[in-house]
């Protein structure tokens, strides 16, 4: 159970097709937080954007792109949160990656949803 009342916040920003041993890197970072049973983790597609070399990578219709912005977020301690940048921070060969501090108000699981 996740007692903490302040914690940290890690996004990882990189593009969907960026790969690491032979899978999505998105997958492969969410796979690694559940291994090291971090509090949770949540990756959202972008329908837009651009990283370093200002590429645009968009869903628009007429110009689809396989390489849409995708963020991973994880809140947990301090210490889980700077052991698991360690790890991405190996894997991660291009993106962005911020930590922040934040509150956390509640952190519980619906036991009448199964």
């Amino acid at each position: 159970m996740f007692n903490e009342k302040k914690g940290r916040l890690l996004r990882i920003f990189i593009g969907e097709s960026d790969r690491h041993e032979g899978k999505p890197l998105y997958e492969w970072l969410v796979l690694k937080a559940r291994e090291m049973h971090m509090s949770g983790v949540t990756v959202t597609r972008g329908l837009e954007g651009f990283g370093a070399k200002s590429r645009l990578h968009t869903a628009k219709i007429l110009a689809l792109s396989t390489d849409l912005p995708v963020v991973i977020e994880l809140v947990d301690t301090a210490p889980k949160i700077e052991e698991f940048m360690k790890i991405a921070d190996k894997a991660v060969k291009g993106g962005l990656a911020t930590v922040e501090d934040v509150d956390i108000h509640f952190y519980r699981a619906d036991t009448a949803s199964g």
